[in-house]
């Protein structure tokens, strides 16, 4: 292989980086000397090495490294003499393999095979470019919420799990047990003979206090209450698991409550981005899912100028894979998950709000698709759609849309029930 041109930089640099120190080799322009080091994690030493690149090599510097966010990589972002280029791991790995198959491995040596893949393939690597500060924010915002609801969840189940031991009733008393009223309802009352010895006007009174403004609920909810039996007595098994339920409880609820926090900032920050309006008017979307869609095609228009490669990018399109006689068409599985994600429960949510979503998934149904098939199905065809919409800045409309599948002579159209 002929390495790249490299008239552009003054050096190169291959990182390999771990969570104490990083491994580092450097190749200035021109030469074929290689230098290793090792930095530790902190800030001034990050600091000094930086520096002392600008004193021998001046700008720019090309820098390869596995990641395209992190601490080392915020650290290295502020040197406006360094041009990152992040390396998918699995590539490094493969890269690694192919010269050693017996798969010895050591962080000098992926330092620099970082390197030789910066010199020789730099041109199927893409510099890192930071978007604006607001979609970085956002982005950042939407990602740690949703390690809050995984949180949620997590804590619902173990919530659940210790009721059923000693207190089930309590699980089917209440629809949702991811909520504050569940939480306040098991503070109050623990077990179920405490809940059983509460007056009908305390118990009244505390739902309505919840917002449970249904009579009829209040009322059944009541009558469970006083016709439950008690699942055992062993006072062993009570008491640990009571313990258990009280701090779950706690748990959860601070876990509530920085969810409602996020979603305030997400509320607050999101519509002063530009390209808000793009998303917010779609079907489905909604409070939580809009600010997601759009972080997930971002600002930087050149970075997917096809809905092609977008959807390679979010795992939504599949992978064939095409040898001698053999034909396997699979699910793409190095993907950005939580964008998959988006795009996904997204498409999931259109099904009952868009009439050729709906059509098509029901097409998909008819055609032996799985469900979860079906909605990825949806979630490609969606992606082609909004792509057009967001390179050209035009809002989704459906009744264009519906003209289009129309003048096309689509049979999609057979599907689709009229709107009363």
């Amino acid at each position: 292989m002929t390495p790249g041109s490299d008239q552009r930089f003054t050096a190169f640099v291959g990182i390999e980086w771990a969570d104490s120190k990083h491994d580092v080799c450097t190749q200035a322009a021109g030469s074929k000397a290689r230098e290793f080091a090792c930095i530790p994690h902190e800030v001034a030493r990050i600091e000094e090495w930086a520096c002392s690149l600008r004193e021998r090599f001046g700008g720019p510097i090309a820098v390869a490294l596995e990641l395209s966010k992190g601490p080392l990589v915020y650290a290295l972002q502020k040197y406006e003499f360094l041009i990152l280029f992040p390396i998918n791991p699995t590539t490094l790995a493969r890269y690694r393999e192919a010269f050693k198959p017996s798969r010895a491995k050591d962080d000098p040596t992926d330092a620099e095979l970082a390197l030789d893949l910066l010199l020789c393939h730099r041109d199927r690597l893409t510099p890192l470019h930071p978007q604006s500060v607001e979609m970085r924010t956002l982005l950042s915002l939407v990602e740690q919420r949703r390690q809050l609801v995984h949180d949620k969840i997590r804590f619902t189940n173990r919530l659940c799990n210790a009721l059923k031991q000693y207190f089930p009733q309590a699980v089917d008393w209440f629809d949702r047990r991811d909520t504050i009223v569940f939480c306040d309802f098991l503070v109050r009352w623990p077990t179920l003979p405490q809940v059983r010895r509460a007056r009908t006007a305390s118990l009244e009174r505390f739902f309505g206090d919840h917002n449970v403004r249904f009579p009829n609920v209040i009322q059944e909810r009541i009558r469970a209450i006083r016709a439950a039996t008690p699942l055992t007595q062993d006072r062993a098994v009570i008491t640990a698991h009571r313990l258990q339920v009280e701090v779950v409880v706690e748990q959860l609820r601070v876990t509530l409550q920085a969810i409602d926090r996020f979603d305030r900032q997400i509320a607050a920050l999101a519509p002063t981005l530009r390209d808000y309006a793009l998303f917010s008017a779609l079907p489905g979307a909604g409070p939580h899912l809009t600010p997601r869609l759009l972080v997930a095609f971002g600002e930087q228009r050149e970075r997917f100028p096809s809905a092609a490669e977008l959807q390679r990018y979010a795992g939504v399109a599949p992978v064939t894979e095409h040898s001698g006689k053999k034909r396997w068409v699979h699910w793409r599985w190095q993907c950005p998950t939580f964008l998959r994600q988006t795009f996904v429960e997204w498409a999931a949510q259109t099904i009952n709000k868009s009439f050729w979503a709906g059509a098509f998934y029901r097409q998909q149904r008819d055609k032996g698709s799985s469900h979860q098939t079906a909605v990825r199905a949806l979630a490609y065809k969606w992606i082609r759609i909004l792509h057009r919409c967001w390179q050209t800045r035009t809002p989704y409309d459906e009744a264009t849309y519906l003209n289009a599948l129309q003048r096309r002579g689509s049979p999609l159209l057979k599907q689709i029930t009229p709107a009363p």
